[in-house]
């Protein structure tokens, strides 16, 4: 059973591929950021000197790699179950939600997560995959029965005097 948002709106469409693309270059300036943040931690625990491939060991680098990995799923999980929008869907009035309109579950984000890596390292294959359907669903959207939805502008109150 899904958990219903605090707002609801009596008009929701899907998203269209250009404001998803808008959104997911937002998001990735936030990424890069906690990229950046975990390579200043990673430096610090590694005695001051910068994890490579060539001078640091097997272990540090998949270790290395599984914090980038699980801190940019934690991040997307976070919002995606919280309230359906990271930053860049926020601004975008973008939302991620299940195809009864509900909040998703963190099994529900990690099998979106996981599915959206092939979808947008196939050369974008997974999300040009909307363009082709009326439902303007990704092939991670339908695989993990989730939907991306455009919100309605917030109707102005006019201030009787």
């Amino acid at each position: 059973m899904h958990r219903p948002f605090k707002q609801e709106f009596a008009q929701i469409a899907p998203a269209s591929f250009i404001k998803r693309l808008m959104a997911m270059v937002y998001d990735s300036l936030l990424i890069v950021a906690l990229w950046m943040v975990i390579g200043a931690i990673s430096v610090g625990l590694n005695g001051g000197e910068a994890i490579s491939v060539e001078t640091s060991p097997r272990t540090t680098i998949a270790l290395f790699n599984s914090a980038l990995f699980c801190a940019t799923f934690l991040f997307f999980g976070f919002f995606w179950t919280r309230n359906g929008q990271t930053l860049g869907m926020l601004a975008w009035r973008l939302r991620v939600q299940t195809m009864a309109g509900g909040r998703m579950s963190w099994g529900q984000s990690l099998v979106r997560f996981m599915l959206a890596i092939p979808s947008l390292g196939l050369f974008g294959i997974g999300f040009l995959w909307m363009l082709l359907t009326d439902e303007r669903l990704a092939l991670h959207d339908r695989w993990s029965g989730s939907c991306v939805v455009q919100l309605p502008k917030k109707d102005k109150q006019k201030k009787k005097g």
